[in-house]
């Protein structure tokens, strides 16, 4: 069984639902731990984030040590970076509405078009998706890493293989476990997981040898920024990809959800690199539609950025 192809139904599938959902997500503060796919749920303050972008606002534009009131000059607010990076930063948030500048003096000076939202999602669920339990890889190390760290609200298993006891019994028991069919993204409950509080110090796996383990302490408020940045990322991305240009590919919807690229030939569901031979490039599909269609993400919103004269020059 394909990962790829079961991965993007259940996306699917969670997306109806009525989660924001994310496939490939850093999820370690100085780790290389990526997860399958994240779900993220609306919080109170959900509407106001809509507003201000449908893409992801950088992290480095939201801590940074300006708000929406005197503007600073765009060096102060972001002294910390080197300066190509600060750089990258700014046309990143003024391109996505988050920050507007202005002149003075021949320096460019920026503010916050608007306060964030902090409360804009509440809970982050990571789901590992490994349809073949008997080639488990490094599945328990990985979940028992996610437990240990706890910087998401709850850990999923998700699995096409029938699940016994003994399975249960090799990961962590604060992770639940879904059985999907992998036709239609459908799932039943195997073991609810047990939730996790992200408001505490986790402990997170570094670095592993052959004789030792380093392990470093993260603190309450560096998880909050990380789980932020998650977030934001994941409103940003999505977990859709490009269609691949080919004759044999067509957009497949499977039990109501949908659509997937599904390869006739092949008869498997595909991604770009994962098509036939003869796929030259990516179709333009609109995926920005379907996913504005099923999904709490709202497509290109109006902003919050106040226009003022004679600032579009400078964009």
């Amino acid at each position: 069984m394909r990962e790829f192809g079961f991965e993007m139904r259940l996306c699917a599938r969670l997306e109806s639902e009525g989660h924001l959902v994310s496939r490939q997500l850093g999820t370690g503060t100085r780790s290389r731990r990526i997860v399958d796919a994240v779900l993220v749920d609306p919080g109170p303050s959900f509407e106001e984030r809509t507003r201000i972008t449908d893409a992801t606002i950088p992290a480095a534009a939201i801590e940074a040590d300006v708000g929406t009131g005197t503007a600073r000059y765009w060096r102060d607010v972001l002294d910390d970076y080197h300066p190509e990076f600060a750089r990258e930063v700014v046309e990143e948030a003024v391109e996505a509405g988050f920050f507007e500048r202005e002149r003075r003096g021949g320096r460019e000076y920026v503010r916050q078009t608007t306060r964030y939202p902090g409360d804009w999602f509440s809970r982050l669920v990571g789901v590992e998706n490994k349809p073949d339990l008997s080639r488990p890889g490094d599945l328990e190390t990985q979940l028992r890493k996610d437990v240990s760290l706890g910087l998401l609200d709850e850990i999923v298993l998700a699995t096409a293989s029938y699940v016994t006891g003994a399975h249960l019994n090799r990961i962590p028991e604060e992770v639940g476990v879904w059985r999907v069919d992998p036709d239609d993204g459908r799932y039943e409950v195997v073991r609810e997981p047990t939730p996790l509080d992200p408001s505490v110090p986790g402990v997170e796996v570094v670095e592993e040898g052959r004789t030792e383990t380093r392990v470093e302490v993260v603190d309450a408020a560096e998880k909050a920024r990380l789980r932020r940045r998650v977030a934001e990322r994941a409103y940003g991305k999505g977990w859709r990809v490009p269609v691949p240009d080919c004759p044999h590919v067509e957009l497949q919807t499977v039990g109501g959800v949908g659509p997937v690229p599904f390869c006739t030939r092949e008869e498997r569901v595909v991604g770009p690199g994962r098509g036939c031979p003869c796929a030259e490039g990516v179709r333009d599909v609109a995926l920005d539609d379907y996913r504005a269609a099923t999904s709490p993400w709202v497509r290109d919103p109006p902003g919050v950025v106040r226009r003022q004269s004679g600032l579009d020059r400078f964009r």
